[in-house]
């Protein structure tokens, strides 16, 4: 069973969530400040945190920092607001996924339950064992059994959500896909307004892959229409 981690400091909200991922066989654990969210996350295994972002005293992204130092556990930002800034504040601090309030329950258990099975998929194992399948793209390889991703040799930490993404490309080189494609296979939900936050995620791929993520060689932009893997140095 997975323990869900539900933290807003209205309570009614929390005690809503938590009607829903029980009905679904979700074991909850709740916080109403972001203290108190730190608190559980050293106490229980916690397996996906879904976290308000303006709360009195510690906020959301004070609390989601400090959570980012200990764990990679998935995390999704709930939020009254919904403008882009906001948004890309919230995954460049290392959230997942963003939901706007007011959300329909169906919609954050779909999200949920995406973020899970890529948490799953990703695995713990770090040894690299004989025979296991690896995708290469020049300095760059992904194992998969074990994944793990290095490139040059030196092994690489990636979120799930980053790995997924890199996954995805690496399988499909020199094909493009715009952000709507990208978003709909790595989270396995209909995509909604995705630009932003394909974005994010794909620079921080770079940060961690390129030698200078400004001038990349591994994943393209191609304007006005997506991204792409180049199995070729690009001239």
């Amino acid at each position: 069973m997975f323990n869900i981690l539900v933290c807003d400091d209205d309570k009614d909200i929390v005690e809503a969530i938590a009607i829903y991922l029980t009905t679904e066989g979700y074991n909850v654990l709740k916080a109403y400040d972001g203290v108190e969210a730190l608190e559980v996350m050293r106490r229980e295994e916690v397996h996906l945190i879904i976290l308000d972002i303006m709360m009195p005293g510690m906020d959301g992204i004070h609390t989601a920092q400090l959570i980012r130092k200990e764990s990679k556990v998935p995390l999704i930002f709930l939020s009254a607001k919904s403008e882009d800034a906001d948004k890309i504040l919230g995954l460049n601090i290392g959230a997942d996924d963003y939901v706007t309030k007011p959300f329909n329950p169906l919609e954050l258990i779909a999200r949920v339950k995406s973020l899970l099975r890529r948490y799953t998929d990703f695995g713990t194992v770090n040894a690299k064992e004989e025979g296991s399948k690896v995708l290469k793209i020049r300095g760059l390889e992904l194992y998969e059994d074990e994944k793990e991703v290095y490139v040059d040799g030196e092994s690489v930490k990636l979120t799930p959500i980053e790995y997924k993404i890199l996954k995805f490309f690496m399988e499909n080189p020199g094909i493009v896909f715009n952000t709507d494609a990208i978003y709909e296979h790595v989270w396995d939900s209909d995509a909604v307004c995705t630009d932003n936050v394909i974005a994010v995620h794909i620079r921080h791929i770079r940060e961690k892959i390129e030698i200078n993520p400004k001038e990349p060689k591994y994943i393209q932009v191609v304007w006005g229409l997506g991204y792409k893997m180049l199995s070729t140095p690009k001239h």
